[in-house]
């Protein structure tokens, strides 16, 4: 990721936020293999264990998981590990990188640029958004007749499916909303089918970048145009898009005083 300084975020507990804000990450794996790609990608929801936000700290923290088994990234790694003679819960021996990607994000049309496209005309398009990148270690849970496993795997589903029942969906029970879903309201007899078609993955962040790229590069006459624009909209979206490009340029002006 091209952290451009005007762009970067370089608080790791606001890139812990936006994780925790946006748990869906795409896992990124480079792993030679004879039968699956060389470089695959999934997305998954993650649950965030922070362990330390100073940037000094070797591991920040960890983000935890599961796939499919059938995935073809999933059998990749499995083979990996075999291939090493690695047991389960083992690490994999290369990096995994996962990527984030906040909401909101929205293109920018150079209409938008009201103190420079009239004056020369010199602008063109581009995208707002906010996104956290990890880089690290991941340990893989794949046998499921493990008693190891299969502690991981009821956890994590238990986490992530409380995670995403109140954190998205609001299911709290309180204030008049719903109960949230909970893993022991299935059989348990189907729960245990399901583990055995999943595995896990534990990864040990030990480096974490990121950025809000939220026009702050533009000056303040073309930034109050991108919130016109945004706010023009008339939605949601261009008027949560408004808030943060005024956010970020608030900030990147008192940093100029």
């Amino acid at each position: 990721m091209y952290l451009r300084t005007i762009h970067a975020e370089t608080s790791i507990k606001a890139l812990f936020e936006l994780i925790q804000n946006n748990p869906l990450g795409v896992l990124t794996t480079a792993i030679p293999s004879t039968t699956q790609h060389f470089i695959q990608s999934s997305h998954i929801p993650w649950v965030l264990d922070i362990i330390s936000d100073d940037p000094d700290v070797p591991v920040k923290g960890k983000l935890r998981g599961h796939m499919a088994r059938q995935n073809p990234q999933a059998k990749a790694m499995i083979e990996s590990l075999a291939a090493a003679g690695l047991p389960s819960a083992s690490p994999l021996q290369q990096e995994v990188q996962v990527l984030f990607t906040a909401n909101p994000h929205h293109y920018v049309t150079p209409k938008f640029y009201t103190e420079t496209k009239p004056s020369t005309a010199k602008v063109v398009p581009t995208w707002n958004y906010a996104a956290a990148q990890v880089y690290g270690t991941a340990k893989i849970y794949h046998d499921s007749s493990s008693v190891e496993t299969s502690e991981y795997l009821s956890k994590q589903i238990h986490d992530v499916s409380q995670l995403c029942e109140t954190s998205i969906m609001g299911y709290t029970g309180e204030r008049g909303t719903k109960e949230a879903w909970k893993v022991s309201d299935a059989p348990d007899r189907y729960i245990d089918i399901m583990k055995k078609g999943i595995i896990g993955i534990e990864i040990t962040i030990e480096d974490i970048g990121g950025k809000y790229k939220m026009s702050q590069e533009s000056s303040k006459g073309d930034r109050e145009g991108v919130i016109e624009g945004f706010e023009s909209l008339g939605t949601d979206l261009g008027r949560d898009m408004a808030a943060l490009v005024r956010e970020r340029g608030e900030m990147i002006d008192a940093t100029r005083k």
